[in-house]
């Protein structure tokens, strides 16, 4: 067992100062004059680690008032420090975009370049689509409403047999063996939004008028092109997504139609309903084995065993305190990883409610936090995370490398783990392309009503989710299904990405099976690179084939159609 740090300061003892933004401004003009004067490019060099300085203290003073916020969402200090900065963001950006105008006019870009690398300045080019002066209110009420959406979720309440419960804590009943509880807790569940629904439909309403205006001001005809440039999307086009989907659309949902049945039989079910979608076995679902301490102490074991490099990684998570991860009452819901650069401290948030999920999701973000902590090397604070759909690759293939470990967790359930699994990963797929074409819609038509868009949700359920059977939900029927996912309320564009992650995981699975040693080396090579290289970039960083290609989906599809073929999940 690694020993204890006595030196390693602990996330409780992170010290959160409110940064006063006309400091900050004032501190980052006279720097930025400074860049912009300089006679040399070291002089120019020098002036851009200082302002790397002042935005690193600035991002981990909201990184850590984010944690703490979310931790318990009624702690009326971090409530108000989280409005502050809502309201404050912008004018940061603000900033940021002086910066990159100042960058992208530089006379000495070259040296530039070979200090800091050619994809800060793709990067800057990005943010300059994203941003104008004229938005700061725009930008402001933006994040207004989505820390309101944030709020009404962790706010829910919901009685159920005596009990009271939120949202993920309820969870779990979801999954019970007894179908009637499944039943009635799936409506406890959705009772919820519908009573809700209202306001729901007012914050996403006001959001997409808000993020349409926004394009409108920055001189584009829509909000696609400019949620793409904040995703920092820039070696693929929303042409090419569609593409993708179209692939999930012909390849991938015949074969979640196929598992879905084969759900049906192996349940012993005349018909799969809506509440019986995530109970997977007669036996019932693998659920972990012990306690939440149990867990953490499992993990420990894996990331000592699987390389020395997690090894390090984890015993400073542990060491540091840096997992957040039991459900509990005010706690916003589901689960994320941040980084707080300051302290170079990946932290991982999470809600525990005693499912296969909470290895899940453990396992998911420890993906991000390894490679977040392999990526700190970088002065630059836009090299820390690359774009969404290669961060996702990180949490997602995390989950596949972890698969020798899995008796640690499931005991004798194990291979039935295994199997969920990766069964689900499949089934996941037509979800996030049906979630990815209802944002496009919606924006590329900004003037669709709230039922007007319900209504969109319902036909592409019809193509990406053909088995799907809300039986006599009125709220559902509605098409008010998407109304649970965050992303769509606070991260535009962004699910996708997962989908286009998972092929890459895929990938890693596949080879994982074939030559484990040259797999890891590869994915390790790939957290090191962070975001330094743009999305295709560090696909063939990793020895990946992108998922834009032609035959790339086949080439992973059948091989994991092989392995649950082989699998006789009715012995389960």
């Amino acid at each position: 067992m690694t020993s204890i740090d006595p030196h390693v300061t602990t996330f409780e003892n992170f010290t959160y100062n409110r940064p006063d933004i006309q400091a900050v401004t004032e501190e980052f003009n006279r720097l930025l004059n400074a860049f912009e004067g300089a006679a040399n490019a070291q002089a120019q060099t020098e002036a851009l680690e200082r302002i790397n300085a002042l935005r690193k203290r600035f991002s981990s003073m909201y990184s850590l008032c984010y944690v703490r916020h979310t931790a318990d969402t009624r702690d009326s200090f971090y409530e108000a420090e989280n409005r502050y900065f809502d309201e404050t963001l912008p004018a940061f950006e603000a900033l940021n975009d002086r910066l990159y105008r100042a960058l992208l006019a530089s006379p000495f870009r070259g040296a530039l370049e070979e200090r800091f690398g050619k994809h800060l300045f793709t990067l800057a080019e990005l943010a300059l689509r994203t941003f104008k002066p004229e938005i700061l209110g725009d930008l402001q009420e933006e994040n207004t409403l989505s820390s309101e959406y944030t709020r009404l979720k962790a706010t829910a309440v919901i009685e159920f047999d005596g009990q009271t419960y939120n949202l993920s804590s309820l969870t779990p009943l979801e999954q019970s063996d007894n179908r009637d509880t499944r039943r009635r807790a799936a409506a406890a569940r959705w009772a919820f939004f519908a009573q809700h629904g209202d306001r729901f439909d007012e914050i996403f309403d006001r959001m997409v008028f808000i993020r349409h205006q926004i394009a409108q001001k920055l001189g584009a005809p829509n909000f696609v092109s400019v949620g793409y440039a904040r995703m920092r999307r820039s070696d693929y086009t929303p042409e090419m997504v569609a593409g993708f989907r179209q692939q999930i659309r012909q390849l991938i949902v015949p074969i979640a139609s196929e598992l879905y049945e084969r759900q049906r039989r192996r349940l012993g079910l005349e018909h799969l309903y809506y509440y019986d979608e995530d109970y997977l076995f007669p036996t019932g679902n693998p659920r972990p084995v012990g306690s939440p301490q149990d867990i953490i102490g499992s993990a420990a074991q894996m990331y000592r065993e699987l390389s020395p490099e997690t090894d390090t990684f984890f015993q400073h998570m542990l060491q540091a305190h840096l997992l957040d991860l039991v459900n509990r009452d005010g706690k916003a819901t589901g689960g994320y990883c941040t980084y707080i650069a300051a302290y170079e401290a990946p932290f991982i948030f999470s809600n525990f409610n005693g499912t296969s999920g909470d290895v899940d999701v453990l396992t998911h973000e420890a993906g991000h936090a390894f490679q977040v902590w392999s990526s700190r090397h970088f002065d630059l604070e836009e090299y820390h995370w690359p774009s969404s759909e290669a961060a996702e690759i990180h949490s997602m293939s995390m989950e596949f490398f972890a698969w020798p470990w899995m008796p640690l967790f499931f005991g004798e359930q194990a291979e039935k783990y295994r199997f969920m699994h990766l069964a689900s990963a499949i089934r996941f797929l037509p979800y996030a392309a049906a979630v990815d074409e209802f944002q496009h819609i919606v924006y590329e038509n900004p003037g669709l009503t709230p039922q007007q868009r319900k209504d969109v949700w319902r036909r592409l359920e019809a193509i990406y989710l053909p088995h799907r059977d809300y039986a006599d939900n009125a709220f559902l029927l509605a098409g008010g299904f998407w109304q649970k996912q965050s992303h769509i309320y606070n991260s535009p564009f962004y699910y996708i990405d997962y989908a286009l992650a998972q092929i890459c995981a895929f990938q890693f699975w596949k080879r994982s099976r074939e030559d484990r040693a040259n797999a890891w080396a590869d994915y390790v090579r790939l957290c090191c690179a962070g975001g330094s290289q743009p999305f295709l970039a560090l696909v063939r960083l990793a020895n990946l084939r992108s998922p834009f290609d032609d035959g790339c989906v086949p080439s992973v599809i059948g091989e994991i159609r092989r392995y649950l073929d082989s699998v006789d999940d009715t012995a389960f």
